[in-house]
């Protein structure tokens, strides 16, 4: 294996043996690294789970202050599962990339719901919350089927995941898809720098069993780059190592600064597949810059927000066990003179705890009462222990105030307010005492963010485009198929014009022409597959013409959004009624007014919907306002008048022609056959608007 050296692309050779010992030097390197931020964070998960060592009796009591703060900001900072938003960046009127957003957003809510999105959205937002970081891996994954003859995509590797397409190939895609996968605070580590943009390696540890990674390395890169990984199946606690056991744990690395992958199994010295990089992102990396939390401008290793109220918690904790002591002194403690022979029985049966009420006859009554009944016996006093309980819970609050103070939950975050404050205090309160939270609110929708885009990205350069219709729901045609369309019209119109001619040689009346049939007069109106893909392959194009971002990932406010969708409707419908009145009066507006009617319709959210239908309908009345109105027709009294001029003109020439009294005769009679016609002809268009 010494000998075999890996070539990639740019005739790179790279021997697996040095590139495992080097890597295993990073590794380790990285390690020591966080060592320290390793260590605080195992401990303040044990504390979160309740996992401490010392589980006696009067240890284990302990006020759960880091459970309940990470309760309560659990919801705060993340509430619901962020749902892609694409949109043209300019919000033009370009079919290409509005069909283009569609398809992508389609595409990303179904990866999203594939992938429980939520799911892992909540874990990356408990690591985030507990040990200031969280973070996720993207995949791509595709299932080949054998193919008689075509184009399709070349097998990326041995396991047909994080592949690249391209190149000709006998097989084609069945299924393809893209893997969203959570790593564990601990899993993840990348080289020290100060901020993410020095960062020139990440890595994620995998563990894998024995099957998978032969399946996915081979029998023998197994055997030589894993045969000394056997420490690296043990763990440093009894579930890790029951967890372990049986597996592998191999480190992915990637490598910015050499253009290059690696896989190694953790303590192996020989690497098991150096590659180059199976997806050609934008950035390089297949993971977003994590969800930092309280991070420094001098390293990227994070402090987690239990450091700053550790103390408080364990001063909580030491009144909390102080407290649980004293409680158990609240006891009636009874001190008697032994040896009274018939008085200390007695005593002792009324002092009995199952001993509510008590009637205990007592023999020598007069002893009894010559000690004074009651002074025959003494009590310890419980005053005293009483008041120092107070004042441990009175300084325990205190200190739980103080945690409040440092973490920045309001009270109107904790539901915790009083009946004599006004609406506007508590209004005043909520915005105040959640402005703390709105940093750790931004970073989390940035990060689910990171992860559409990110997403988005890989189906943009990896999905063919019978995937991206099936998936999306959306049939477009090909370039091929339009062609064809075209062809066929063209015939049609040919064929169309020598059937004239011919009807014009005989005679007879043209015919009218043939029209497509709706379905496809719709498929020649819409863009081709092939010009969607070919935006969505340009990254360069792409990023100028297309913008993907999400919702909020806080819980939405109902009544806002009604209140947003109601303002949308009452803008369209009285938008319409000026516009109706204005298109009466001046047809020229009618383009300003669809323009601007799709100005304000693309600033809403529910218009983004309605806005190819908007536009479809605002071309129609565009094209309806500048055609040419026909010539009204004339009344009938118009058309009489107009008859009973022509026959005078005629007359009037007559006369000069003929002489005077035929020329009268024949006036006449013209005038009386045109009066006849002209009402003849008004009869008939009075019938036919009847009609």
């Amino acid at each position: 294996m010494e000998d075999e050296t890996t070539v990639l692309e740019g005739g790179q050779h790279w021997d697996p043996a040095k590139v495992g010992a080097h890597w295993q030097q990073e590794l380790e390197r990285a390690q020591r690294y966080f060592k320290s931020w390793h260590d605080r964070c195992v401990k303040i998960e044990k504390i979160y789970l309740d996992q401490q060592a010392d589980q006696t009796s009067a240890a284990k009591r302990r006020f759960p202050m880091l459970w309940a703060n990470t309760a309560v900001l659990q919801p705060a900072v993340y509430a619901r599962v962020p749902q892609p938003v694409v949109e043209r960046r300019f919000k033009d009127a370009e079919p290409v990339a509005r069909i283009a957003s569609e398809i992508v957003e389609r595409n990303l809510a179904y990866t999203g719901d594939e992938a429980d999105l939520d799911s892992i959205m909540r874990a990356v937002r408990d690591d985030f919350l507990l040990c200031a970081r969280g973070t996720v891996w993207l995949r791509y994954e595709a299932d080949f089927e054998p193919l008689d003859m075509g184009v399709a995509p070349s097998d990326p590797a041995a396991d047909g995941s994080s592949g690249e397409i391209g190149g000709p190939s006998m097989e084609a895609i069945a299924d393809e898809r893209v893997c969203i996968d959570y790593v564990h605070w601990s899993d993840f580590l990348h080289s020290p720098a100060r901020r993410w943009k020095d960062v020139t390696w990440v890595a994620r540890r995998v563990p894998m069993t024995e099957a998978e990674m032969e399946q996915r390395f081979g029998r023998e890169a197994m055997v030589s780059g894993a045969a000394e990984a056997s420490g690296s199946r043990k763990g440093a606690s009894q579930t890790e190592r029951a967890e372990n056991e049986g597996k592998t744990h191999v480190w992915e690395i990637w490598c910015k600064s050499e253009n290059y992958t690696v896989w190694i199994a953790d303590g192996s010295p020989v690497a098991l597949e150096v590659s180059e990089p199976p997806l050609e992102l934008t950035h390089f990396w297949p993971c977003p810059r994590p969800a930092y939390g309280t991070v420094s401008t001098s390293s990227l290793i994070p402090v987690p927000d239990y450091v700053y109220y550790q103390q408080q918690c364990d001063e909580i904790d030491l009144l909390t066990r102080r407290i649980n002591k004293l409680t158990d002194q609240l006891r009636l403690k009874v001190f008697y003179p032994s040896g009274d022979g018939a008085i200390s029985p007695a005593i002792e049966k009324a002092m009995r705890p199952e001993n509510d009420m008590v009637m205990v006859p007592i023999p020598e009554w007069a002893a009894f009462t010559d000690k004074g009944g009651s002074k025959a016996i003494v009590t310890l006093p419980i005053d005293e222990v009483q008041k120092v309980i107070v004042a441990c819970m009175a300084a325990r609050k205190q200190l739980i105030e103080d945690v409040y103070q440092i973490t920045g939950i309001s009270d109107i975050v904790r539901g915790d307010t009083q009946a004599s404050e006004t609406a506007t205090a508590q209004r005043i309160k909520s915005q105040w005492g959640s402005i703390r939270i709105r940093d750790r609110q931004a970073e989390l929708a940035r990060f689910a963010r990171d992860i559409i885009r990110l997403a988005g990205e890989i189906i943009c350069d990896q999905f063919q485009p019978e995937t991206l219709m099936l998936v999306s729901g959306i049939k477009l045609p090909t370039m091929a198929e339009k062609q064809q369309v075209q062809m066929q019209m063209q015939q049609m119109q040919m064929a169309a014009q020598q059937a004239a001619m011919r009807a014009q040689q005989m005679g007879q009346p043209a015919p009218q022409p043939p029209e497509l049939p709706p379905q496809l007069q719709q498929m020649m109106g819409q863009p081709t597959i092939d010009e969607v893909v070919q935006l969505l392959r340009d990254d360069s194009i792409r990023g100028f013409r297309i913008d993907i971002e999400t919702d909020s990932t806080i819980e939405p406010d109902e009544d806002a959004e009604k209140q947003r969708r109601m303002e949308f409707v009452q803008m369209v419908g009285g938008f319409m009624q000026q516009a109706g009145a204005m298109a009466q009066q001046s047809p020229m507006l009618v383009p300003v007014m669809v323009e601007t009617l799709l100005f304000a319709a693309r600033g809403f959210r529910a218009g983004r919907q309605l806005e190819s239908t908007l536009e479809q309908v605002g071309a129609q009345l565009s094209q309806a306002a500048s055609a040419p109105k026909p010539d009204p027709q004339p009344t009938p009294g118009e058309m009489i008048k107009l008859k009973t001029e022509q026959v005078k003109a005629g007359a009037e020439q007559r006369k000069a022609e003929l002489g005077v009294a035929q020329a009268e005769i024949e006036h006449r009679a013209m005038l009386e056959q045109a009066r006849g016609e002209a009402a003849a002809q008004a009869i008939d268009q009075l019938r036919a608007s009847y009609q």
